[in-house]
């Protein structure tokens, strides 16, 4: 089932005189549950996309539809109440606070979040159990990535947006973190968007939507994807 729909969104971005056309007329579908690989170089519309399909940016025209809402219209207050409960976000660089302890940096989301999901289960579902106490600067980087996806998952959003989430981490680490990206799909049935420019990565995906120069240029459907550890990487 459906739970985005892009439909015909462009983005333009005006600077002075100058208007740059940063994405045209994007379509497509995500569905729940669904593992999405957006691959494309830099520059290619991958970061206008995921942050139109996170509330964090308007489109200049066409309509983002979840769930059946038509985003593209909501004012500021509504897009903040549509990030606070519809989704996650997972960045390359990990946005943890150093003076916070790993749990209450995971638990700092209930402030935000309408169905908060525990905190403890989420550092134990990222393999973190004994690392509660600990402090940012005490991980390390893997480690510290999967405190926030942990974060991110106990909002307990519908769609979890990934922007490089393995680009500052070495294969072995990112390997992992792949897996639990995949394993939060399969069992927690979020709809996960990875967004990257490592083709290597598109191999695991249900979806891959190829973006070059603000264009969609290609949407693969896999109906057989490979396991992480099948992926030479």
């Amino acid at each position: 089932m459906a739970i985005v729909e892009f439909m015909d969104v462009s983005k333009i971005y005006k600077v002075g005189e100058m208007e740059f056309k940063a994405l045209s007329d994007a379509s497509f579908e995500l569905n729940e549950g669904e593992l999405v690989v957006i691959l494309g170089p830099s520059g290619a519309g991958k970061s206008t996309l995921l942050n139109m399909l996170g509330g964090l940016d308007n489109p200049t025209s066409g309509k983002i539809m979840v769930e059946g809402k038509d985003i593209s219209k909501l004012k500021n207050n509504e897009l903040a109440e549509y990030r606070a409960s519809h989704v996650g976000f997972v960045f390359q660089f990990y946005n943890l606070i150093p003076t916070l302890t790993v749990h209450e940096n995971v638990t700092l989301v209930k402030e935000i979040a309408e169905n908060p999901l525990s905190a403890t289960k989420m550092l134990e579902e990222v393999g973190l159990k004994d690392h509660y106490k600990k402090f940012p600067s005490e991980l390390s980087g893997g480690e510290q990535q999967r405190v926030s996806i942990a974060r991110a998952l106990a909002k307990n959003p519908k769609i979890l947006l990934c922007d490089e989430p393995t680009g500052a981490l070495d294969s072995e680490t990112g390997v992992m973190v792949l897996k639990l990206l995949l394993k939060m799909a399969r069992e927690y049935n979020k709809t996960i968007v990875i967004v990257t420019h490592n083709s290597n990565i598109a191999e695991i995906a249900d979806k891959v939507i190829r973006v070059r120069s603000g264009k969609i240029q290609s949407i693969e459907n896999n109906s057989n994807p490979k396991n992480v550890d099948e992926v030479e990487w």
